[in-house]
């Protein structure tokens, strides 16, 4: 059910859209192609079981567990609320 000025289904939407956003930004962090033999970071060899088992790769495991800790999902507040625009 649509409240206010919004459409039949817009809630859905917004649902739908909030979820395409976040497997978007999971694909785009997959590794593809050839992968390096040494870490791009700190220059270290890349074990080749590492390298067969995620093609692309392109940093050894400490660093990419580095890389992964500082990742930041940012997401868009779909929300028209205005109480939810300021949390």
């Amino acid at each position: 059910m649509a409240t206010g000025w919004a459409p039949e289904g817009a809630v859905q939407e917004q649902i739908d859209d909030t979820i395409a956003d976040a497997v978007k930004q999971a694909r785009s962090g997959i590794p593809a192609g050839e992968s390096a033999v040494h870490c791009c970071d700190c220059g270290e060899p890349i074990p080749e079981a590492r390298r067969k088992a995620l093609p692309g790769v392109k940093f050894c495991i400490e660093c990419q567990s580095e890389r992964d800790s500082q990742r930041v999902f940012s997401s868009i507040n779909r929300r028209g609320s205005k109480d939810s625009q300021l949390r």
